[in-house]
C-alpha cells in the first residue's frame, strides 16, 4: 500500500507511540508485506526468526519488537506489538469504510461495458472497454478488471485476504489494503473467489480462463494465457507464470512457484515450486510418467506377494 504522499517516520511513530532508531525526518512512502517490499516502504516483524530477514530486505524501514541497530540507509520502528502497530498505521491512511451501496465513489467504467443491474461494486473500481458481468458478481473496492474480460454469476472479485495471527484471545486478521488486478481479455467463471493483496496485488494475467468454483489466495500472481479448471485452489503468495495448467481439484500451497508451461493433472497437489515444461500427477505432485508408473507398480503388490508365497513353500 502506498501512503497518498510520502510520510515522515516521526509522524508514524508518533501515530503509534513507537521509539525511532535512526533518522526521525526519512520519509516513508508506504508499507508492504516482505516477499513485496519495495525500497521507500515500511514492514513489521515480530518473530525472531524473521528478523535478519527483515533487517536485510528491500525495506527502508522495520517496525520491530527488538531494540537493534538499523542497518545502513535504514530506520527503525520498535514497538512491543508490531502487528497491531502495523494494521493501525493502515486503518489511519487507507480508506477502509464500507460502502454499503450497489456503486462504490471514484469508478471509472467504460461506457460499452456491460453490468447486470444485481452487480455490486465497491470503491475505486476501474472496469475497462467491452468488460461484460452477469448477474451477482460482487466487485470490492480497489478493483481494476481489463478490457473483453467476462465475469460469470456469483463471483466474488477483491475479498480480504486469509491473513490472521494466533492470539491468546484468538485470531487477529491482518487488515487488507491491496488491489486486485484482472488484465484484459481474461474469463472467470461462475462461484468464484479472488482475495485482492493484503498490501500489494493479485494479479490475473492477460487471456487467462478460470472455470467455475475456483479459489485464488492474496497476492497471488498469475501469468498469461494460464488456464484453470473447477476447484482449483490456490493459496496465498503463489506465483504461476504463463501458459501453465491446472485440472480440476489441484491444490496448491502458498509461497511456492509454477514455472512456464507446466500442467498439473486432475487432483494434484504442491507444497513446493514445480519446473516448467513438464506434466505433473499426484499428491505430492511429480513427475506424470513416473507416477503412473508407481501406480501401475502398486496395482500388482498382491501378484507379487502371491509369487513370494508360492515360491516360499
Amino acid at each position: 500500500m502506498r501512503f497518498p504522499q510520502p510520510v515522515s517516520l516521526k509522524e508514524l511513530a508518533n501515530l503509534i507511540h513507537a521509539e525511532i532508531v535512526g533518522d526521525e525526518n526519512m520519509m516513508v512512502v508506504g508499507l508492504n508485506e516482505i516477499h513485496r517490499i519495495e525500497k521507500g516502504e515500511l514492514v513489521f516483524v515480530d518473530h525472531p526468526k524473521y528478523y535478519d530477514k527483515a533487517l536485510n530486505s528491500n525495506a527502508t524501514f522495520v517496525l520491530i519488537n527488538k531494540n537493534v541497530e538499523a542497518p545502513e540507509g535504514k530506520a527503525l520502528l520498535i514497538s512491543q506489538k508490531p502487528f497491531d502497530d502495523f494494521n493501525k498505521i493502515i486503518r489511519h491512511y487507507a480508506n477502509l469504510e464500507l460502502n454499503l451501496e450497489s456503486l462504490g465513489t471514484n469508478c471509472r467504467i467504460a461506457p460499452s461495458a456491460r453490468i447486470h443491474k444485481t452487480v455490486s461494486i465497491g470503491d475505486n473500481v476501474v472496469i475497462g472497454e467491452n468488460v461484460v458481468i452477469h448477474p451477482h458478481v460482487s466487485i470490492y473496492s480497489n478493483v481494476q478488471i481489463g478490457d473483453n474480460t467476462v465475469i460469470h454469476a456469483n463471483t466474488v472479485l477483491g475479498s480480504h485476504a486469509f491473513y490472521y495471527k494466533k492470539k491468546e484471545s484468538g485470531y487477529d486478521n491482518l487488515v487488507t489494503c491491496g488491489r486486485l488486478i484482472i488484465e484484459q481479455d481474461v474469463e472467470i467463471g461462475a462461484n468464484c473467489t479472488i482475495d485482492k493483496g493484503v498490501t500489494a496485488d493479485t494479479i490475473i494475467g492477460a487471456g487467462t480462463k478460470i472455470d467455475n468454483l475456483v479459489q485464488i489466495g492474496h497476492d497471488t500472481v498469475l501469468g498469461k494465457k494460464c488456464l484453470f479448471a473447477s476447484q482449483v485452489g490456490v493459496a496465498g503468495c503463489v506465483t504461476i507464470e504463463d501458459n501453465v495448467t491446472l485440472w480440476g481439484q489441484v491444490g496448491l500451497a502458498s509461497g511456492i512457484t509454477i514455472k512456464k508451461n507446466a500442467v498439473l493433472y486432475a487432483q494434484s497437489g504442491t507444497n513446493k515450486t514445480l519446473e516448467g515444461d513438464k506434466v505433473y500427477f499426484g499428491s505430492p505432485a511429480e513427475d506424470a510418467r513416473k507416477k503412473m508408473k508407481e501406480l501401475a507398480m502398486i496395482k500388482r503388490i498382491p501378484e507379487l506377494l502371491d509369487f513370494i508365497r508360492n515360491h516360499k513353500e
